[in-house]
């Protein structure tokens, strides 16, 4: 049974639906920036396109690294719903600070968006998870329509920001996704009784204790990690220095996973937790490799939308930005319908093992990058291939996200002991750190633009992007052939999690 009732949509905890909302509006927030930073780095700070995916590729990655902080902090110190309030403080800031137009401004921005998102992401994902007792079967379509309500968001951020960003000026799209954070805030604190059963929510027993100064300590790890602003400006410019932070973190978190899975198996006298540990890493691992290829969207796709995809509708020309939504769209679209079939697939005994669904999931979003080449049999004069193209990749990406994305976030509160569940789903976003950093040094192997005052032709930016993506999708192809071989020795780690 729930923690908080059954009372809301679907027999789901009412709760759920606020927790909806705020994601929806913080994704909002978050996409509002994304969607336009590649552009705006190209257009406006005129960087070449090799500089501006390393930057967006540094500040992604450690959008997704910060949860490994915040998660922590929430555990031991803050709570949970502390640390959502705190990070939606923090993230509509930094969206503000962005206006000021120049690199300095935006780099402190996206310093406070980093910490920010660092507390939000992974305790709002945690909270859902606590919604539900161990072994409801409610809870995985509960986190798919909780994904839904990520994906609305980013929908509207892909079309209604994307959209006034490119056409009235960057800086009214950044302000609009400033205000949609203060929306989020306002229904999750104004909305708190609704998920007030959910445990761990205000300050833990250790956040409690005097530090100095008449300060608990939540209160001063509160003002100590603003901190990380500054280092998150420092990394973004050298951001070299993430091949050996992240490497390193990744390491120290895979030690950590497997101790506290030791640990939990002396308390309990099993043997199950650290097998699903080293399952948890495994599954890391191929979050990693599907999210480094997912993740072009937002640089090298975007790019070659703005250079080489006719985007004429009629006498309408969609901003290059706006292609994005497409992918958020097709959630939207296919989200209800992969949750309702997860549930009747389990009922019949026919639900895919956890590994075969992310090794179909990585088989179709190889698919989406090969069809550039379908594409490329209809390219026109100009060197530009349909929009369709976009089309069918963004609706293969789609599908494989559905295959994998919703259903991990499920998985990670499964799998780990109650005692670490923040810092465990803390872990699960490293893996996004890792792939949304590394997407970025693939997305610059598309580079040529700016340059060092290189600048390619139509003919040859469209040539480079075709190798490029053709050889992303025959190495995706190859990774989910290998996973699915890999399917009992996984499942055999998880003990039984389905």
């Amino acid at each position: 049974m729930s923690n908080t009732g059954s009372s809301g949509l679907f027999g789901h905890p009412k709760g759920l639906m606020t927790l909806f909302f705020s994601e929806m509006w913080e994704r909002f927030c978050y996409y509002g920036m994304r969607v336009l930073l590649t552009l705006y780095l190209v257009k406006s700070l005129m960087k070449g396109d090799a500089d501006a995916a390393l930057i967006y590729g540094a500040y992604t990655g450690l959008v997704y690294a910060a949860p490994i902080l915040g998660g922590r902090m929430a555990d031991k110190y803050l709570g949970y719903r502390n640390a959502v309030v705190l990070g939606a403080v923090l993230m509509a800031i930094g969206e503000f600070l962005i206006l000021g137009g120049t690199d300095q401004f935006l780099l402190i921005g996206m310093g406070a968006l980093i910490l920010g998102n660092g507390y939000f992401k992974a305790n709002i994902s945690t909270i859902v998870g606590k919604l539900y007792e161990d072994g409801d079967p409610r809870r995985d379509s509960g986190f798919t329509i909780f994904y839904i309500g990520i994906n609305i968001g980013a929908l509207l951020a892909t079309t209604v920001v994307a959209f006034v960003g490119e056409t009235y000026g960057f800086q009214y799209g950044f302000g609009l996704a400033g205000i949609g954070m203060l929306l989020g805030l306002f229904i999750f604190y104004f909305g708190r009784q609704n998920y007030s059963a959910a445990p761990g929510l205000g300050v833990t027993a250790e956040g409690k204790e005097v530090m100095f100064a008449g300060l608990n300590k939540a209160t001063v790890v509160a003002i100590a990690s603003l901190l990380v602003i500054p280092l998150a400006y420092y990394l973004i410019m050298n951001n070299s220095w993430l091949d050996y932070i992240l490497l390193g973190l990744f390491i120290y978190i895979s030690i950590s996973l497997i101790r506290a899975g030791v640990n939990a198996d002396t308390e309990n006298k099993s043997s199950i937790w650290k097998d699903r540990m080293i399952a948890l890493i495994i599954f890391m691992i191929i979050n990693v490799v599907f999210w480094a290829c997912f993740e072009q969207a937002g640089t090298s796709l975007t790019l070659f939308a703005d250079r080489n995809v006719d985007r004429m509708i009629g006498g309408w020309e969609m901003p290059a930005s706006m292609t994005q939504f497409f992918n958020p769209f097709f959630i939207i679209v296919f989200g209800s319908l992969f949750s309702i079939m997860w549930v009747k697939l389990a009922e019949r005994g026919r639900n895919p093992s956890i590994p075969m669904k992310f090794a179909l999931g990585i088989l179709q979003l190889g698919l989406g990058f090969l069809v550039t080449l379908v594409g490329l049999q209809f390219v026109n004069e100009s060197f530009q291939v349909p929009l369709l193209t976009l089309f069918f990749l963004y609706l293969l990406h789609t599908t494989g996200e559905l295959f994998l994305s919703p259903i991990g976030l499920s998985m990670v509160t499964k799998l780990s002991p109650k005692n670490i569940a923040g810092t465990a789903m803390g872990a699960w976003f490293l893996s996004f750190a890792i792939a949304n950093y590394l997407g970025g040094k693939i997305a610059s192997l598309t580079g040529g633009h700016g340059e060092e005052g290189v600048e390619l032709t139509a003919s040859e930016g469209l040539d480079k992007y075709m190798d490029v993506f053709s050889t992303i999708g025959m190495v995706l192809i190859g990774m989910a052939i290998l996973i699915a071989l890999l399917n009992k020795p996984i499942k055999k780690l998880m003990h039984g999690v389905e």
